[in-house]
């Protein structure tokens, strides 16, 4: 699964109105629960498909004499360096609707 991000997201830190984060959920704590699992489920998926691209790269002697250096694997190594955290994309989709969530304690209160 490739980790393409359309939309523009900032890669630094950003001041956010923590009323938008409870919106949907009413309570903060569990709109920062349903981002902090997203972001780790991205984090995931960018690790793997980074070993996967890395591990193209890997040798099997680890003589140090033989060691070089790889144009090839550094720009792909900066490339995910210049991706944007995962916790920036995690609140981007909460606050787009991209994130399907739901509380079934919730659920049984309402049956």
């Amino acid at each position: 699964m490739s980790t393409q991000i359309s939309t523009p997201i900032p890669n630094t830190t950003v001041t956010r109105d923590l009323r938008e984060l409870d919106k949907k959920t009413d309570n903060i704590y569990e709109s920062i629960v349903i981002i902090g699992k997203r972001a780790n489920q991205i984090a995931v998926d960018v690790k793997e498909e980074l070993n996967g691209k890395l591990a193209e790269f890997a040798t099997t002697n680890d003589n140090l004499e033989e060691v070089f250096e790889n144009r090839e694997q550094i720009e792909i190594s900066k490339h995910y360096e210049r991706m944007p955290k995962p916790t920036l994309v995690a609140i981007d989709e909460f606050l787009n609707d991209k994130i399907y969530f739901r509380n079934p304690a919730n659920e049984d209160e309402n049956e």
